[in-house]
């Protein structure tokens, strides 16, 4: 009897963990569900939850007919829109900001061209339910100081880029800024340095050391 009795209260304590972490499971899949209801199903959630990975998803922003703009036209950055690769605020750092446009005309906000073209090799990862092949344009701002072009949307395929300069991103790390014309960039590369590349040598080498490089400097740019 004293043996019986001693097992009691392990078993109870068995039973009130597993009942925890049953009960903490569904709560996480919960919040998933209400955090990103427009491309996650209750299913996806709770399988997120499971394996210990909720993530916040930044919604693509829909298009709107009144804005007289083209369906598939670069537009401006929403004050609340996100970057769904860092959960940035793209509109505070309007000068390196990107975007792509779905077929439907929804929109995705990025931060800089680093994250833009980190969220293309993986778009199903940060957007659960879309594919590459749903993109049809894609835009990062040109960076040229020196002239009214500064800000204006490029075609992220056509832009000239800089890799290795000193100039920091939204980050505070190294990034990606774009020009519209190879002159603008020799003319950045003779003040900044670095080196001239175009998109399609954009590797995913380049993109993972740029993307370490920002993650370590994270702390310092939120204080």
């Amino acid at each position: 009897m004293p043996h019986r009795s001693a097992a009691l209260p392990s078993v109870a304590k068995q039973r009130f963990r597993q009942a925890s972490w049953f009960v903490l499971t569904l709560l996480s899949a919960s919040l998933l569900v209400k955090l990103v209801p427009w491309q996650t199903s209750t299913k996806d959630a709770s399988r997120l939850a499971a394996i210990g990975e909720v993530c916040i998803v930044a919604p693509p922003t829909p298009y709107d007919p009144a804005s007289g703009l083209g369906l598939h036209a670069p537009r401006a950055v929403p004050l609340d829109a996100r970057c769904p690769v860092c959960g940035m605020y793209p509109a505070r750092s309007r000068d390196w900001a990107a975007q792509v446009i779905f077929t439907n005309g929804d929109a995705q906000f990025f931060d800089s061209p680093l994250t833009l073209f980190i969220y293309l090799q993986d778009v199903g990862h940060y957007s659960i339910g879309r594919r590459a092949s749903d993109i049809t344009a894609s835009y990062v701002s040109d960076s040229n100081d020196s002239s009214v072009t500064k800000g204006q949307w490029i075609k992220a395929s056509e832009a000239i880029y800089v890799s290795g300069s000193t100039a920091m991103g939204p980050m505070r790390a190294g990034n990606l800024p774009a020009f519209s014309n190879k002159a603008a960039a020799l003319a950045f590369v003779a003040q900044r340095g670095g080196e001239i590349i175009s998109a399609k040598e954009i590797s995913p080498q380049l993109l993972q050391s740029l993307n370490g490089a920002r993650h370590t400097q994270t702390h310092a740019h939120a204080g």
